[in-house]
């Protein structure tokens, strides 16, 4: 084992330390990458290397659509548009058997899509979702485990944040990347919805009577968020505008709207600012200890390395993105999907571009593994979200409700990996 061999192994056993005695993400790279690279190159170019990388990464023009996101999301939960979404589900589908879950599903497919955050898509939906359905008497291992997988939609369904983060290390087209996650978010909904039928037939409710004048004043509440999806995504499709324009758009709009229709006033603007920025910072830490890692990686040749050694192991180039996809879901036990996305990917993307696989698919594919381990036993992040919120129900019967989501999830992952085409034939036709 070389010298550069023996301080690439040194810096991932102090790394996973570090993470292990709760050192956040962020810091705990930082410190690897700049400590590695020193061991490497001495102090002076290490020095040099963080005095300069935090200032590229918040001024990279790029990087700029995420703040705006995360804003458009905040103000969005503040002006009651998730309330109103989950209103309206109800009054279309509370009819049926079950309808409330499958509302509960639609409201948070409407919130990802100006979210763009999975455990913001849980959180709220639990707050507002989860009484209601305890009230008519859905079992809570039903109710939460809806509300789990349904959380999963705010990394997929654009705009992303994780799909931006993974743009930016992947130097993609970051509306590609958008437009890629179309077909796979109306799948998970339609296949979420399917399983609340299935699964859980013997134990939901009986449905409420329609009303179809409620039913369609109920609309008014969701014309917003109907208007911010087009507005971003059509807008991104089209080419108007770039995915960090249609963010700055995005955010406005959300908080013209809220303006307008006297939710929002500046109390709740100026808190929103503030959650934003504070969001913001934490996924700006992360990145920076992540560029800062990367450079270790980069000076040790440990992704060339690991590719290498991949390859040599002729399993395959879908035996090879098993393996890789098995990794991140073990992963998933113990970090976030943020944390997955800027530790991992660096690694083994240059293994998935060896083996001949589109980059914008494998995206989505990431993101939908990273997905599944936010609801993956023991440790996923939405189930601990939820029993943050609503501690009368406990994390084993979370887990139990959230099973059959887990095993339709992995049959989605099956069959975008088989046809890849789901993913990649929207952003073929992009202008």
């Amino acid at each position: 084992m070389s010298s550069a061999d023996f301080i690439a192994v040194s810096g991932f056993v102090v790394l996973f330390a570090l993470m292990l005695l709760r050192v956040p993400i962020g810091i705990a790279m930082g410190l690897v990458g700049v400590g590695g690279f020193a061991a490497i190159t001495g102090w002076k170019p290490a020095l040099n290397l963080l005095a300069q990388s935090p200032v590229r990464t918040i001024t990279d023009f790029n990087l700029s659509l995420i703040p705006f996101f995360i804003l458009m999301g905040v103000l969005a939960t503040n002006s009651g548009m998730s309330r109103e979404l989950f209103r309206t589900g109800q009054a279309w589908f509370g009819s049926f058997k079950g309808g409330m879950a499958l509302s509960t599903v639609g409201a948070c497919a409407g919130f990802a899509a100006i979210c763009g955050s999975s455990v913001a898509t849980a959180a709220t939906m639990t707050k507002i979702a989860l009484p209601e359905m305890q009230r008519v008497g859905y079992r809570d291992d039903v109710a939460a485990g809806v509300i789990a997988a349904g959380g999963t939609l705010g990394i997929l369904i654009p705009p992303s944040v994780v799909l931006a983060v993974y743009a930016f290390i992947t130097e993609q087209d970051v509306g590609k990347l958008f437009i890629a996650g179309v077909v796979p978010g109306l799948l998970a909904i339609l296949m979420y919805m399917a399983t609340v039928r299935i699964a859980y037939a013997r134990s939901l409710p009986a449905g409420e009577p329609f009303r179809l004048g409620a039913a369609i004043r109920s609309l008014s509440g969701v014309w917003a968020v109907l208007l911010l999806f087009i507005a971003i995504i059509g807008s991104i499709y089209f080419g108007v505008v770039t995915a960090t324009e249609a963010a700055a758009v995005g955010s406005l709009l959300t908080a013209l709207i809220g303006i307008a229709r006297g939710r929002l006033g500046p109390r709740l603007i100026l808190e929103s600012l503030v959650e934003a920025l504070r969001t913001s910072v934490a996924i700006y830490t992360i990145l920076i200890g992540a560029i800062l890692f990367g450079y270790f990686l980069a000076i040790t040749q440990t992704p060339q390395k690991i590719t290498a050694f991949l390859v040599a192991l002729d399993l395959g180039a879908y035996g090879t993105l098993a393996i890789i996809l098995g990794f991140f879901l073990l992963m998933g036990c113990i970090l976030d999907a943020m944390a997955m996305i800027i530790l991992l990917v660096p690694i083994v993307f240059p293994v998935i571009i060896q083996l001949g696989f589109d980059p914008i698919w494998f995206g989505v594919i990431i993101v939908m593994t990273v997905e599944l381990g936010l609801i993956t036993p023991p440790v996923g992040m939405n189930v601990f979200v939820i029993n943050t919120i609503a501690r009368e129900v406990k994390l084993p019967t979370i887990f139990r409700g959230v099973l059959p989501f887990v095993a339709v999830d992995v049959l989605r992952l099956i069959l975008l990996v088989v046809f890849p085409g789901l993913v990649l034939f929207l952003p073929m036709t992009m202008n």
